[in-house]
Order: C-alpha cells, then sequence, then structure tokens
C-alpha cells in the first residue's frame, strides 16, 4: 500500500457562532473566532490518496488529477470567500475546522474513485493556523 499526498492552499473567512446561544456565551467559547466582523485564515490542506501502483503507469493516481478535482470542486469555491456566506456545501453548517475536513471528504472521495478505481482517499489534513490542524479519516 502506497500514500499519496497532494497539499493545496486558501485563504478564506469565517465566524464561529452558534444562533442558539447569547453573545456572550459564543464569545466565551469561541473567543476571537466569533468576531462579528469575521476573522481569516490561510489554510493549508494535506490530501493523502491510498493504493497500489497501476502496473502500467507505476502510480497511485495521478497527482496532475488530484490537484485538478481539488482545485476545481473546493479551492475554487473557498478561496477568498466568506466560508459562512459564500459557500453552498456549507451553508447552514458550523464553519469548524472538523466540520471543512468532512464536507471536503464528502466532495472528494468519489472523485478520486472515479479518477483512480484502485485507490481510494485516506485523510484528509486541514491546518487553520500553524498550531492547529484536524485530520479526517471519513470515519
Amino acid at each position: 500500500m502506497i500514500y499519496i499526498n497532494r497539499r493545496e492552499f486558501f485563504n478564506a473567512a469565517h465566524k464561529l457562532y452558534n444562533p442558539k446561544w447569547t453573545k456572550e456565551q459564543n464569545e466565551e467559547f469561541f473567543g476571537p473566532c466569533a468576531n462579528e466582523n469575521w476573522h481569516g485564515h490561510n489554510f493549508e490542506m494535506v490530501i493523502t490518496v491510498k493504493g497500489n501502483p497501476d502496473p502500467d503507469t507505476g502510480y497511485v493516481m495521478n497527482m496532475k488529477d488530484l490537484g485538478r478535482i481539488t482545485q476545481e470542486h473546493i479551492i475554487s469555491k473557498v478561496d477568498h470567500k466568506n466560508l459562512n456566506m459564500d459557500v453552498d456545501f456549507l451553508e447552514g453548517k458550523m464553519t469548524s475546522c472538523e466540520t471543512l475536513a468532512m464536507e471536503f471528504w464528502k466532495i472528494l472521495a468519489p472523485k478520486v474513485k472515479e479518477f483512480a478505481p484502485n485507490a481510494e482517499l485516506h485523510c484528509i489534513e486541514l491546518h487553520e493556523t500553524r498550531k492547529n490542524f484536524v485530520q479526517y479519516y471519513g470515519e
């Protein structure tokens, strides 16, 4: 089993705010992430695909295909956007790093299978800051 990785970057604004809570509760729990004027991140995403290399190409998956589908179906929709207001697949959802990773998975997993039938998405690692990141394995 080989694991291949593709690194992508995007910049986006968002706000973490639970409408069921008071402003004070949101500020207490989410701190500056509940800023009513939003805040932004320079996100870094690492996409890991696993599989056995194709005997004809030596590839688990063509990295150009992985880059193209990631750009088309995720990066182009979130880069320089307000995640709470501009991204259809995040509408009505809390835009935490955890939620982003899970929603990205839903989009990428079937696309990986479409382009590389003998491979599968293994992990989405999403860095919100240099210190904070999540890893999602589709479970």
